[in-house]
């Protein structure tokens, strides 16, 4: 009864609007004074989970975000996958997809994809007469490829709390990163296939203008091959790499992009801490939450429920991804990375998949379920970014849902060999 009362009280607060770290907050109080515990002796472990070298990668890449967000860093991205893509019909808008996934593999955080990209993309497909809705919708739909494709925060998160290489979870998710991005541009070449649009025309001199762009982009393309070529080359760890993107991001800023300012800088930190804090302190709660479900044998009571219910693998990996759709539609990637990961690991370890093929199907679940309703909260960003009503990007969005993002699902949870490809090629 305890349980059941502590998720009806997280998903009520969290419907309410109550933050996350407050909800579990309260979580931990109704814990206290119902269940007869002693919050106070799950501190010590709170405390010293975060006193982890591999969790101070993700206040580090925070910053480097930031940084890369008001630097500018997106814009000749996004001009580059233009000139690629542009003459083609529907072809500015899967430009969109294309630069999400880009920017995504250098900020790895899905709401500043969404910021730069959106901002900077809204513009232009907007004056080509796309269809305000569904390029809203696709911009949304793509920014979780921040989450997918490496360096990741989710897959750092992942690997301390799963204690798995983070290399690996990195790669794990490259290719369902790759398949997703496909599904996106056709599904956007469906919807967008009777629409009266303005297609960019073709340079006079194109080989030139590649190359004026590509040079003006390579400060920014340089960025993750820095970092995933130190990660891989063993010269760096991932908390090194983390530092050297943001010792690297802020002279690309200032001197090359020169988004960044003298005048914005102390704005860009502040910004950036408390968004740190935001999710450090998320962290701090959620894991004592775990913690408590793995000291009442959560984890145990759930699989043998699972297991009650069928004990065919496909039944049992239909409901874990059901289960995780629905916790991620309730809260943010993290704290449904830091709830469902203990919880579910076990279980699907039991039916034989692999912790670091269970990263992947948890980056896909937990990107999908963030633009995902009721909370949606990339979906409900995008709209303010976009200047689109939500009213009119539901329908496309559900549509991107059903099939890309469901499809890729599918494929990473019943294809090991999708997550598992590279990191047996790298690792061996």
């Amino acid at each position: 009864m305890i349980i059941l009362g502590s998720l009806l009280i997280l998903c009520v607060l969290l419907l309410i609007g109550v933050s996350v770290p407050l909800a579990f907050g309260g979580v931990l109080v109704f814990i206290g004074v119902f269940g007869g515990h002693d919050v106070t002796g799950f501190l010590p472990t709170g405390h010293w989970k975060m006193n982890s070298i591999v969790l101070l990668a993700i206040p580090l890449f925070i910053l480097a975000g930031a940084i890369m967000e008001r630097g500018r860093i997106a814009a000749p991205l996004v001009s580059v996958a233009e000139l690629l893509v542009g003459r083609i019909h529907g072809g500015l808008s899967a430009a969109a997809v294309f630069a999400s996934g880009i920017f995504g593999s250098i900020s790895g955080s899905a709401a500043a994809t969404l910021t730069c990209i959106g901002s900077i993309m809204m513009p232009h497909l907007k004056a080509a007469n796309y269809p305000r809705g569904p390029a809203a919708a696709l911009i949304v739909a793509a920014c979780p490829l921040g989450l997918l494709i490496p360096p990741s925060s989710s897959q750092i998160l992942y690997a301390w709390v799963a204690q798995q290489s983070v290399l690996k979870c990195f790669l794990s998710t490259v290719v369902p990163g790759l398949i997703l991005i496909t599904l996106l541009c056709m599904v956007n070449y469906v919807l967008m296939r009777k629409a009266d649009l303005k297609l960019l025309e073709r340079p006079a001199s194109y080989p030139q203008e590649f190359v004026r762009r590509s040079g003006r982009a390579f400060p920014a393309l340089l960025m993750p091959i820095i970092i995933l070529g130190g990660i891989y080359g063993g010269i760096m760890t991932p908390t090194e790499a983390a530092g050297v993107a943001v010792i690297y991001a802020i002279p690309v800023g200032l001197f090359i992009y020169r988004g960044l300012t003298p005048q914005n800088i102390w704005p860009t930190l502040r910004y950036a801490g408390t968004t740190i804090g935001v999710v450090m302190l998320m962290v701090f709660v959620v894991v004592i939450v775990s913690r408590f479900l793995v000291f009442e044998d959560i984890p145990g009571m759930a699989k043998d429920l699972i297991f009650s219910i069928s004990d065919n693998p496909i039944v049992i990996l239909l409901m874990v991804n059901l289960v995780m759709i629905l916790i991620g539609m309730l809260m943010d990637d993290i704290s449904g990375l830091l709830l469902s990961a203990p919880l579910l690991l076990p279980i699907v370890q039991s039916v034989g998949m692999d912790p670091v093929h269970f990263a992947a199907v948890l980056g896909v679940n937990l990107g999908m379920a963030n633009i995902t309703p009721p909370t949606a909260p990339l979906l409900y960003l995008g709209a303010k970014v976009t200047d689109t009503p939500v009213s009119e990007m539901l329908k496309p969005t559900f549509i991107m849902i059903v099939f890309a993002w469901l499809p890729t699902l599918l494929i990473t949870t019943f294809v090991p060999e999708v997550a598992l490809w590279l990191p047996n090629i790298v690792f061996g």
